[in-house]
């Protein structure tokens, strides 16, 4: 199993904050599908001020780039990605066009 954690940023307001976590405590039937059927087995979303901090546990053969691909053939995941983008703001070390930062382990306490 692999472990994925990522960053990103939300508009830093109130209202909008609040209809994200909102999104998010009922995702769309479809989009929790594409997740588990890109091999994503659990996800967690973390919030501190406007900062989201997600970890994916994922299969072995997870990839980022095949489920990519798939998101952008599902009209639904489409939509939905579009939604949140309304809330959604990158944090300053992402590159162009890229909203989730995928983030590097520094530090394990046991190994």
């Amino acid at each position: 199993m692999k472990r994925y954690c990522l960053a990103l940023d939300l508009k830093d307001e109130e209202r909008s904050i609040e209809a994200y976590e909102e999104y998010h405590k009922a995702i769309w039937p479809e989009v929790k599908i594409s997740i588990l059927d890109a091999g994503i087995l659990d996800m967690e979303i973390y919030r501190a001020g406007n900062r989201l901090f997600m970890v994916m546990e994922c299969s072995d053969d997870f990839d980022f780039g095949k489920k990519a691909a798939a998101d952008v053939a599902n009209p639904v995941v489409v939509k939905w990605e579009k939604l949140m983008s309304e809330y959604q703001q990158p944090i300053p070390v992402a590159g162009e066009g890229e909203k989730w930062v995928l983030m590097n382990r520094i530090f394990k306490l046991v190994e």
